[in-house]
């Protein structure tokens, strides 16, 4: 049955439980999703430029780099905690149209600042931060999404709408080696001198385009939003909207959502940085074997890993899994899925933590088997974030009321964007190795969690 509408935005009597209108449903999941990978790509643009921003001349130290992708990850926790009260406040059409336009800043920024010389370090960690309101869009995105689909849908809904909103990180990374590569057009500004760190290769590349890329895009994007969405009258003023953290549940998701997307997000956002200072040029041991004659032999044929050419995979993943899953938390449940999530987290991290110290002195065929085998463990990790990332997204719609469950989906996707902050700031504080011990710890608590509080036959709010 079709929903009424009180005027151009507003739709009326709208009940997705008894009368769902799924044309209108499925067209604001289509558009919002693409403006969410807009954002997503936003976000994590400082993670791909980071890493290079050396070559092309800027003085940064290692710990500064690791600072610059992870402030876009503090700025979009901070953000999601303003835009998890919009959707009540403004309405899906209104805070979808708002955000595209608010992107357009960081994005014409990058492009500015990467070309010229004299930016300075305060710079690009304001762009970074603005960067941010790619990542604080997902609060407010996903919570208007859940209103328009009954709960028996809520799971493949959801699933859909951040799994690809998630492929902007992979895109991101993605198309940045490709679009570096040429001019688009003249008017978008000169190339840049590139200087591989490793090689010492010099060419021309135009780091511009990484950002200038999306801005076409995500105009279409806003004029789309503001022509074709609606808005449903859930609403709720701030006030209203607290009595979210008066619910035990809401504190133990958000526990849950941190292991799976707080994972995610901190290892995309240093997903590069770690292969170019564990296997590449940011290892200093291995840099200065390569530079020293009487030792080259050691690793004589080893290929310096590019990041860029890496990092998406992980990301690609992840988004993969948290689609193809989506339809199978609906079909089997949400809390059982969050417990083999972390199980396997468990495992992936365990794995890992062996290919974190590489050794120069295995020669060139041992540091490309760990490089490879350390690869494949954050693969696996990023992959069993994904398979959460889906499960909880289910099991928030069936332990909460449909307002409530905006809410939590908004407060727990809010502290989880913190990911890439934490991620940053624990691996220059503690090291690699401590800090993956830190979230095989951790995955233990939640894999209890999960399976006490929602998996178990009996659980209390199983899910």
């Amino acid at each position: 049955m079709h929903a009424g509408t009180a005027s151009r935005e507003w739709l009326t009597d709208w009940q997705p439980e008894e009368r769902w209108d799924a044309r209108i449903a499925w067209r604001t999941l289509i558009i919002s999703t693409f403006n969410l990978t807009l954002a997503f790509a936003t976000w994590f643009l400082a993670s791909a430029i980071a890493p290079k921003l050396q070559g092309l001349g800027f003085t940064l130290t290692t710990d500064q780099l690791y600072w610059l992708a992870a402030m876009p990850g503090l700025a979009g926790g901070t953000l999601r905690l303003v835009w998890m009260f919009l959707p009540p406040m403004l309405g899906t059409r209104r805070m979808v149209s708002l955000t595209g336009i608010l992107l357009l800043i960081p994005l014409i920024g990058w492009g500015i600042a990467v070309q010229n010389p004299h930016t300075t370090y305060t710079t690009f960690m304001v762009l970074a931060f603005l960067s941010g309101i790619g990542g604080g869009a997902f609060s407010g995105f996903m919570p208007s999404t859940s209103y328009f689909f009954p709960r028996r849908l809520s799971g493949t809904a959801l699933g859909l709408q951040a799994g690809i909103g998630n492929f902007g990180v992979s895109l991101v990374q993605f198309v940045t080696p490709w679009v570096i590569g040429f001019s688009m057009a003249g008017f978008l500004g000169a190339s840049q001198t590139f200087r591989n760190p490793a090689t010492d290769v010099v060419s021309q590349q135009w780091w511009q385009n990484a950002a200038y890329v999306y801005v076409p895009f995500t105009i279409v994007g806003v004029i789309i939003a503001w022509t074709m969405l609606k808005s449903v009258p859930v609403k709720a003023n701030v006030r209203e909207q607290m009595d979210i953290f008066g619910n035990t549940d809401t504190w133990l998701m958000t526990i849950l959502y941190i292991m799976t997307f707080g994972t995610f997000s901190g290892l995309s956002g240093q997903f590069g940085l770690l292969i170019k200072n564990l296997y590449g040029a940011g290892n200093n041991a291995i840099v200065q074997t390569l530079a020293d004659g009487s030792t080259h032999g050691l690793i004589a044929g080893y290929t310096v890993p590019d990041p860029l050419k890496y990092a998406f995979i992980g990301p690609l993943v992840g988004a993969g899994a948290r689609v193809l899953f989506a339809p199978l938390t609906d079909r089997m449940g949400g809390g059982i899925w969050t417990v083999v999530s972390g199980v396997g987290l468990l495992g992936s991290i365990l794995y890992t933590i062996q290919f974190l110290t590489p050794d120069p002195a295995s020669g060139a065929d041992g540091l490309s088997s760990e490089f490879t085998r350390f690869l494949i463990g954050m693969v696996a990790i990023f992959f069993f974030t994904g398979v959460g990332n889906a499960s909880t997204f289910k099991q928030m719609p069936m332990i909460f009321e449909r307002r409530q469950a905006g809410g939590v989906i908004g407060w727990t996707s809010a502290i989880a964007a913190y990911g890439p902050f934490f991620f940053g700031i624990g691996l220059v504080t503690f090291g690699a190795v401590a800090f993956y011990w830190v979230g095989a710890a951790y995955a233990v608590l939640c894999i209890a969690i999960a399976w006490v509080r929602y998996a178990r036959p009996g659980a209390p709010r199983r899910s």
